[in-house]
């Protein structure tokens, strides 16, 4: 970066850090000043108490203090030369534009942070070099060595006032005669002159100009007197014909100064003088960086042979007498000629000669006239083929993946006939001058094209919005961008107003500049992109800044092109636009003076692909047009229409290029619909139908047929090994379905409820009844599980609140995704799932053996096809390890490619679609900078080694449109880690990765590239996304500890940490990696760390406890030098973290963290255990703990440690309260949802606690409660049994058998042995009072008591323990009274015993509906309160009882007893449940009872005693249309009542059902 060129006080803190480092500081200190962005004026005010404050040395501060000061100087002393220069009007501000001469072959240029003096920067013709060379001292000579832009003249007699001179450019050197006609030049600096007074003035400009009129009059020639332009024998240090100019005061000045003419020339030639010298005229001198106005001043001098023949021209000249201060002539007239390129005086010797001459001067000059006057026909140019070849190269056809930018200004309505072209091209937003383009061009274009209306600040600062990285950008490539850069005239709002020419550049300008840099910078790769000038009415300055701005974003106009048919206007925009490219380059990227109509005509023959209108199926067995107006609309859609690529010209296809896409497919490209198009017509080879894209047809037409479940929204779902080809199966099937169904893919990068809209928008299109449109086929790829979720259930809204009937499903949602163990998955939902693994069947095995045997024969060397010969063996292991090895034998591990292959490689094997931009890759093999030298055709990989570029392939995401590079399969990746880590290992890898400063400086793509790194380090694998296991950190820091060490894994991570912003998760990985590794001191650094960043978020606060858990387990088992009570300490600490976890989780409402909650419990257990280890706790024989009983529980504390525990005493005491608490919270979550995910897991006793809390929180809490209550009995505390010590031993007791919680207590329903639970309820039962209605209970107890009996009564009905339903309703009541808040247990109670009952209930009972009423009210606020904003399919709603053909207790049947009715593993049963398909179950109809209900407005209700009552059906689509009477089985859950197996009843007889989950 080079500071040079900038003031200090324009200095940020890149210029600052280069600064430094010339100076010989130490890296760290140039590091820290530069995060604490010393900018520099900052620098001009360090001071010492600062840098030491941040931690410099004495000795670098004296260093740094010391420069400082000499900068500072220089700087002032550069100020007084500026000032001084200031005052010198012949070297006033001096443009500085030199560029390369085209012989001269490109430089290696510094990158953009490059700090190197300015000699050093590269000599391209770029605005940026441009721009390096203008900011020099402005007041210092251009060094004469340097070479200049070359200017053109003003053409001869012309006042074209659009005619301009570029400051800085040199004119060709002075000349002599020419052929007379051809002017001859003579350069004056007229610097100083220019500032003198009038009198002064007009006699030094009348001198110079009589002077050299009289020589060319005398000679016969045409000349041109240029003021402004250096004259290098004038003006030392600047290039001679260098275009200065000269302020013009009062253009007066000059026009009155050919007054002089009558006072220096004969009487009788006065009026012939006049007529040959022509007026001045006044060229304004343009700069790209200046304001200052300023004109090169010419005469012109035409002595036409009609004036001067047979005549000579002596003249007086004048001259100003300083001292008298008077213009005076010389003594005597004289003849002047032109010698050469000056004017002389003929010597009094040669005069009788030179005036005989004149007759044949004469005679030449009536010869040059003459011929001067005869017709040239000029050869028009083949403007046609330029035209193709700036378009596309000169290939037949243009380029469909290039996008254009287009800048234009006003269009004539004539115009607007001839402009079709644009409505074909892809265009990306359009740059519009033209404030009523509403009734013009953008008028037109919306006809054709959904749009985007911007004004220029919008357009500039829309990248400032909160959404996130991969949605920055996106609705930019879906629709144009329509940026109105001065007003809009049908607009209200100010921002509509134009304003002239000079208000737009000081108001607007800034915005034009900063929407361009973001569209360069951020959002389009170079030489992805081109942009089109066209210029279609009169310039103005702002369509010129807005060529300057892209001109110098994209360094050059390599991708600019420029079309005019006005040459006038484009000779008006070139001549401003030369002040940052020379008229030369301008002409050879313009096309000028063909007509707007042939333009159009010539591109449209050029198109790619015809402008054939695109179809639908509809639901008549007809077809539908598809406008793209229409189709854009519905831009969260790809749409896969019936004629897809029918509109491809075949014609303009060559041999080659088929070859091409089809080569890039089976090179590991994913498929394109083209693909498919062509082997469809024959012109490529037959497309592999696997077994599973057989599978997935079949589930499909299952689907359509009904066979299944009837949904509106219906899902299948494809999993598939990473490179097994899953996604090519999935465009099959959209492929072979796209004449009868409607097909799209969805863009995952849109919100749900914008897919939601697209998707109805695209079922409706063109039908005439919604209730029979044909169904919607869309497919979803690479999907986050909940994203999925979220549009199916906005989709199944929809489709609920049109009230649609229809026999087949509405939607089918095909979902695509990667995973480890396909086969897994499917095992887990065989009804719609299909697995795509590497393992080819038999008869795949034949098929593909046969297509790489024609495809051999086609390409002739396998590499060309690697992924799929891979493939073809199955990616057996020993042949990947192989085909790699033969890649990497010989590779050049120091090489910049083969280091990108490292950092690729590790990329893609551990973060899942992971990649990385071309642009990036580009920068860092140093081809990020091109010059107009360099061809278009450019080629990344042409830059590669061989190996490279074997293994890369080129890619483009769909989701953000950025070209990437990706090793052609991840388990090719995961081999050359292997095979490379011999010479480096993985973490020294993504050290380098981390230390590559281009990389992460490379703003264009960045979101994404960061993304993907901090996945590298904090993406754990997780058998809910697919992955093999539930990883404790990422992949690749498991594999650095395993195969390398901790340590290595420690390092890397800080580096991430430091490099991507001191992350706080970074920090929690790191806390978590240290006390994994028993570094407890470390960890508790970094947890703290962490914490300073986000010090309210659960997840660090509970990984604070996780520290002190794991330090206390460390020392209770590992280590016994440490003191009792500092172990104590330790697991109190973790404690109290863990109840901060707990309430900071409380706040948050995108999730439900409860790690806080059984964090404390298990410490707290842990912690029981220890104390009762030790001495001063010793258990007694029967082996109970008395002593800590006494200890926890009342004030009894031991003599041993009265004083040694002082702090740990009450702390202590309020151990049993907070695991009572914890425990209570912990059973009421798990009350509400389904939480039993793996039942093999439940009977592995092998299993860490951490799994079985995950796994089986159930058999965990019931666990935990047996410890905890253990260490609260004793004998000795029982006393009085209503005393409180003595209830609270009951209490303990009852925990202690397994009862105690809610969720203890439902508990015994799973339990295999149900007379064993039985045995244990009863026992339970026998510590509460005999007479419970007489003996009042807490309500937590009550609570306990009456759900033991429901229990019981559901294992053992009959149970003599057992009270009868009324009693245990009158005991219910009680939750009923009072305005107290009671667990959502007490109301879930009130709802199973009130339900209407037939042998309870005979008569209507209001009273009873009551009580129901607000138990549901109740448990329907709480449940909103609990689930907070997460979504429901994440924490599904477990329904506990269902209602019964019984009596009594005995109608309240557990769900248990259903599922021992169905067959299969638990996640086949839970996808029955899921499905509905645990209804088909005969055995269900005779256990339980069906109730009746009605519908209304897709709603369910169900009676109760007399009011009506909501009922849930957890899955609306379940609900019939309209207004029915239904019957369904009634459950109970904590969110209320849920309705199941909804029939419409006036159709049971035909068999129409319509399901519930």
């Amino acid at each position: 970066m080079d500071y040079n060129t900038l003031p200090v006080d324009k200095w940020d803190e890149n210029h600052v850090q280069c600064w430094l480092q010339s100076t010989g500081i130490k890296e760290e200190y140039t590091r820290k000043l530069h995060e604490e962005e010393v900018t520099g004026p900052v620098l001009m005010e360090l001071n010492e108490p600062f840098l030491k404050k941040i931690g410099m040395k004495k000795g670098q501060i004296h260093i740094l203090l010391l420069k400082r000061d000499e900068l500072q100087q220089q700087q002032e002393n550069t100020k007084q030369e500026k000032h001084f220069s200031s005052k010198m009007p012949a070297r006033i501000d001096t443009q500085r534009d030199s560029v390369r001469p085209k012989d001269v072959g490109p430089q290696k240029s510094l990158g953009k942070d490059s700090c190197g003096p300015p000699h050093e920067t590269s000599g391209e013709n770029t605005a940026s070099a441009r721009s390096k060379k203008q900011g020099r001292n402005k007041s210092q000579p251009q060094n004469t060595d340097e070479v200049l832009d070359i200017s053109k003249y003003r053409p001869f007699r012309s006042e074209d006032t659009d005619f301009k001179y570029v400051k800085g450019q040199v004119l060709s050197p002075e000349t002599g005669v020419n052929g007379l006609i051809i002017p001859c030049h003579e350069y004056k600096s007229f610097a100083i002159a220019a500032e003198l007074n009038r009198q002064q003035l007009q006699s030094k400009f009348a001198y110079e100009v009589i002077r050299f009129a009289s020589a060319c009059m005398n000679i016969r020639t045409n000349g041109t007197i240029h003021f402004g332009i250096m004259d290098s024998v004038e003006d030392k240090g600047y290039k001679h014909g260098q275009i200065i100019g000269i302020k013009v005061k009062d253009r007066e000045h000059y026009v009155d100064a050919l007054d002089y003419i009558e006072k220096c020339f004969p009487e009788t030639k006065q009026e012939t003088a006049r007529k040959c010298i022509h007026p001045p005229v006044f060229i304004e001198v343009i700069s790209k960086d200046s304001q200052e106005q300023r004109f090169v001043v010419e005469v012109d001098i035409e002595p036409t042979s009609s004036l001067v023949k047979n005549q000579t021209f002596d003249v007086y000249l004048p001259k100003y007498n300083e001292s008298s201060q008077k213009v005076t002539l010389t003594k005597e007239r004289a003849l002047y000629q032109r010698l050469g390129a000056k004017s002389e005086l003929v010597k009094p010797d040669d005069l009788i000669a030179f005036i005989e001459g004149s007759k044949d001067r004469d005679a030449q000059r009536e010869k040059a006239e003459l011929l001067s006057t005869e017709v040239h026909t000029e050869v028009s140019q083949n403007l046609g083929r330029k035209l193709s070849i700036l378009l596309n190269d000169g290939k037949n056809y243009m380029d469909d993946s290039l996008r254009y930018i287009l800048v234009t200004n006003r269009c004539t309505e004539d115009d607007l006939n001839s402009i079709n072209f644009l409505m074909h091209l892809n265009v990306f937003c359009v740059f519009d001058f033209d404030e009523h383009s509403v009734s013009g061009l953008y008028g037109k274009y919306k006809e054709h094209h959904a749009t985007r209306s911007y004004f220029l600040q919008d357009f500039s600062n829309e990248s400032k919005t909160g959404n996130p990285p991969s949605q920055k950008h996106l609705c930019l490539f879906d629709q144009t961008s329509w940026i109105f850069c001065n007003g809009r005239s049908d607009y209200r709002g100010d921002e509509g107003k134009p304003c002239d020419e000079n208000t737009w550049i000081r108001t607007k300008k800034k915005y034009l500049k900063k929407a361009i840099t973001r569209i360069c910078d951020e959002i389009l790769p170079k030489r992805s992109f081109i942009v089109l000038f066209l210029l279609l009415s009169p310039v103005k300055k702002p369509i010129v800044d807005t060529f300057q701005e892209f001109y110098t974003e994209m360094n050059g106009m390599e991708y600019i092109i420029c079309i005019a048919e006005s040459r006038e206007n484009y000779v008006k925009w070139a001549n401003l636009a030369q002040t940052s490219c020379s008229i030369e380059t301008l002409e050879q990227r313009s096309i000028v003076g063909m007509k707007l109509s042939h333009v159009d005509a010539t591109i449209q023959k050029m198109l790619p692909s015809t402008a054939h209108p695109r179809h639908l199926p509809v639901s008549t067995r007809a077809l539908c047009m598809l406008p793209s107006l229409e189709e854009e609309k519905m831009f969260s859609l790809e749409i896969l229409c019936v004629d897809q690529c029918d509109d491809t010209k075949l014609d303009l296809l060559s041999e080659k290029e088929i070859q091409e896409i089809e080569q890039n497919f089976y090179k590991g490209r994913k498929i394109t619909w083209k693909n498919f198009w062509l082997a469809d017509k024959g012109h490529c080879g037959e497309i592999i139908e696997r077994e599973a894209c057989k599978d997935a047809s079949k589930l499909l037409d299952d689907i359509l047929q009904g066979t299944g479940l009837n949904y509106s929204v219906a899902k299948l779902k494809i999993f598939h090994h990473p490179g097994s080809g899953g996604s090519t199966i999935a465009r099959q099937v959209l492929w072979k379905r796209r004449k009868d169904l409607r097909c799209a893919v969805i863009k995952s990068s849109y919100s749900p409820a914008t897919v939601c809209e697209h998707a109805l928008a695209f079922r409706d299109y063109e039908e005439k009844e919604i209730n029979h449109c044909l169904p919607v086929l869309l497919l979803i790829e690479d999907y986050d599980e909940d994203y999925l979720e979220e549009i199916r259930n906005d989709l199944m809204d929809a489709v609920a609140t049109r009230k649609i009937n229809s026999p087949r499903p509405y939607f089918i949602l095909m979902s695509c995704r990667r995973s480890n163990d396909p086969e897994r998955l499917c095992k887990a939902s065989p009804l719609d799932t299909v697995a795509v693994t590497h393992k080819l069947t038999d008869s795949e095995k034949t098929l593909f053996k046969t297509k790489l045997e024609k495809l051999k024969q086609k390409y002739v060397e396998p590499k060309f096809i690697l992924t799929f010969v891979l493939m073809c063996e199955e990616f057996n292991e020993t042949y990947v390890r192989d085909f790699v090895g033969h890649i990497l034998q010989d590779i050049d591990h120091s090489s910049r490619d083969t280091r990108l292959m490292h950092y690729v490689a590790l990329l893609n094997f551990y973060v899942p679609n992971s990649y990385v931009s071309l642009s990036h890759c580009e920068a860092f093999l140093g081809l990020g900078a091109y010059t107009e030298t360099k061809s278009r055709a450019y080629d990344f990989k042409s830059n590669l080694s061989e190996q490279a570029r074997m293994i890369f392939i080129e890619l483009r995401e769909s989701t953000t449109y950025i070209s990437s590079v990706r090793i052609i399969h991840c388990l090719v990746a995961k081999e050359i880690l292997y095979q490379l880590s011999r010479n480096q290992p993985q973490s020294q890898i993504a050290m380098s990765l981390l230390q590559e400063r281009m990389l992460f400086e490379n703003r264009f793509g960045r979101e994404e590239f960061i993304k993907f790194i901090r996945d590298l380090f904090i993406r754990r694998d997780k058998r809910s996304r697919g992955d093999n296991t539930d990883s404790l950190f990422s992949p690749f820091i498991e594999h650095v500890c395993k195969a390398e060490d901790c340590e290595k894994a420690i390092a890397v991570l800080k580096a991430a940490y430091e490099l991507l912003g001191k992350d706080a998760f970074f920090a929690q990985q790191l806390a978590r990696l240290h006390y994994n590794n028993e570094k407890f001191e470390d960890a508790k650094y970094w947890v703290g760390v962490a914490k300073l960043h986000l010090p309210n978020d659960s997840y660090i606060l509970d990984t604070e406890g996780q520290v002190y858990r794991k330090w206390f387990s460390f020392t209770v088992d590992k280590v016994t030098d440490i003191p009792d009570i500092d172990k104590i300490e330790i697991a109190l600490k973790a404690m109290k973290c863990f109840r901060a976890a707990q309430q900071a989780a409380k706040a948050e409402t995108d999730n439900m963290n409860n790690a806080g909650y059984f964090g404390e419990v298990e410490v707290g257990c842990r912690l029981l255990k220890f104390l009762s280890t030790l001495d001063v706790f010793r258990a007694s024989p029967e082996g109970e703990h008395s002593e800590l009983v006494k200890y926890l529980i009342t004030d009894y504390i031991p003599k041993d440690i009265e004083k040694t525990w002082g702090k740990l005493h009450s702390r202590l005491r309020g151990l049993r309260q907070n695991l009572y608490n914890a425990l209570e919270w912990i059973s009421e979550d798990l009350s509400y949802f389904q939480t039993d995910k793996n039942h093999e897991k439940e009977d592995d006793d092998g299993k860490a606690e951490k799994e079985e809390q995950v796994y089986n929180p159930r058999k965990w809490l019931k666990r935990q409660s047996e410890v905890y209550a253990k260490f609260f009995i004793s004998a000795s505390l029982t006393g009085d049994n209503s005393g409180p010590k003595s209830q609270l031993m009951k209490g303990m007791t009852i925990y202690k058998r397994g009862g105690g919680s809610v969720t203890n207590i439902l508990s015994f329903l799973t339990d295999k042995k149900e007379n064993r639970s039985a045995e244990k309820l009863e026992e339970i039962l026998s510590f509460y009072p005999e007479n419970a209605l007489r003996d009042r209970l807490e309500d937590t107890d009550l609570i306990n008591y009456i759900l033991s009996h429901i229990v019981l009564a559901c294992l053992s009905p009959g149970s003599a323990k057992l009270l009868p339903m009324q009693t245990l309703r009158e005991l219910s009541t009680r939750f009923c009274k009072g305005k107290r808040m009671l667990p959502a247990s007490a109301y879930f109670l009130l709802t199973l015993l009130f339900w209407p009952d037939e042998a309870l209930d005979k008569e209507p009972n209001s009273a009873k509906d009551e009580i129901l009423s607000s138990a549901l009210q109740t448990l329907k606020r709480l449940y909103d309160i609990k689930m907070k904003d997460v979504p429901p399919r994440k924490k599904r709603i477990y329904t506990h009882f269902f209602l019964g053909k019984g009596y009594g207790l005995s109608k309240i049947v557990q769900k248990n007893k259903i599922d021992k009715l169905i067959s299969g593993s638990l996640d086949e049963k839970r996808m029955k449940w899921l499905h509905g398909t645990v209804w088909n179950n005969t055995m269900i109809g005779h256990i339980l009872r069906r109730v009746s209900g009605w519908t209304k407005d897709r709603n369910l209700f169900i009676r109760g005693h007399i009011k009506e009552f909501p009922v849930l059906a957890l899955h609306r689509d379940s609900v019939p249309n309209g207004n029915e009477n239904v019957t369904f089985y009634l459950g109970f859950s904590f969110n209320g009542l849920v309705a199941f197996n909804i029939e419409v009843e006036n159709n049971i007889s035909t068999g129409t059902r319509v399901h519930s989950i």
